[in-house]
């Protein structure tokens, strides 16, 4: 399993977002370039140029027409997928954490930090409408006066958003009337990383107190749990195998030089019904910052500290694997 190393980024990747036919890989990292890569040989296709601060999230949207990203600028952008052109321009108070289009395209939702006297917000606009793009305002803004969103993904049909928190909770917002819908505290520490099942039936949850766990969208019901001995920053449920991976390792400002040789920095394989470990994968020069599964499930990426991107193709012994109970 050799990996295409993607060079693009000066300072540590903070999220990789395959697009819906996995087709593309949009990187963003913490030197304000947005990448898109071919994910088949690696090549760059272009670059997202306009943000001023750390690039914290990407996304884009079902058919790859749009991508959005949010940033340490205080701002989080809309841009033309295929031509790199900035579309809209949204500002806030603090620096935007999370972004996400619905299952349409049609809805964007945001969530802001909580910083410099400012609350943390959940915000939602409707990209049909110009006016809301125009002043800045979006059709629903809640706050979340507690803990502040540290991630947040949509949930089936565009309902409603799931958000974790950074005192560990995870909460149901409704996109239509902002209410909270449901809410559980299944972790005791930060929750790093939100993902969801191909289907969207199903989300992960990669925590700071070393465990990522397996909810269902609609009940937040907890399913699974994946224990390890360090903070888990990101998790990725597989398509097609029952598989998820997890990467992390310490805190970056922990990290001491020896530790990539102790092998601190792998992406964990385990088994989603048994809950085993049963591989790793080697390679990286610092904590893994975020993972993510091909849609097809035959090849996963992750993305380091060391601000390089890897895509790992599965070799044919994987997909022939089963767990001996």
């Amino acid at each position: 399993m050799k990996p295409i190393l993607l060079q693009g980024h000066e300072r540590s990747i903070t999220q990789i977002k395959y697009n819906r036919e996995g087709d593309l890989l949009f990187s963003v990292a913490k030197d304000t370039v947005a990448n898109v890569w071919y994910s088949v040989n690696g090549e760059r296709l272009g670059t997202y140029n306009g943000h001023t601060g750390a690039v914290w999230c990407v996304d884009c949207d079902w058919d790859t027409k749009n991508v959005l990203t949010g940033s340490a600028d205080n701002s989080c952008r809309l841009w033309d997928c295929e031509t790199g052109k900035q579309l809209a321009l949204l500002e806030t108070n603090s620096a935007v954490r999370t972004c996400g289009f619905d299952f349409s395209g049609n809805i964007i939702m945001f969530s802001t930090d909580k910083q410099m006297g400012y609350q943390c917000y959940l915000n939602f606009f409707d990209l049909r409408d110009p006016q809301q793009i125009e002043d800045n305002q979006p059709y629903l803004s809640l706050p979340c006066s507690e803990h502040k969103i540290t991630s947040a993904v949509w949930g089936p049909l565009g309902d409603f958003v799931i958000a974790g928190h950074e005192n560990g909770e995870i909460n149901q917002f409704s996109a239509k009337s902002g209410d909270i819908l449901k809410k559980v505290k299944e972790h005791s520490r930060q929750i790093n990383d939100i993902q969801t099942s191909v289907d969207l039936t199903m989300f992960i949850t990669a925590s700071k107190d070393n465990t990522a766990k397996l909810f269902d969208s609609n009940s937040l019901d907890h399913i699974k749990s994946f224990k390890t001995e360090r903070p888990v920053n990101s998790a990725a449920i597989s398509p097609i195998m029952d598989h998820v991976v997890m990467g992390g390792g310490q805190e970056a400002m922990e990290v001491t030089t020896t530790s990539t040789r102790i092998g601190k920095f792998e992406a964990r394989f385990f088994h989603a019904a048994y809950e085993e470990e049963f591989g790793r994968v080697k390679g990286h020069f610092g904590p893994i910052n975020c993972v993510a599964f091909h849609p097809d499930g035959k090849s996963y990426s992750s993305g380091g500290e060391d601000g390089y991107v890897r895509i790992h193709y599965f070799d044919p012994q994987y997909f022939d694997f089963e767990l001996e109970a």
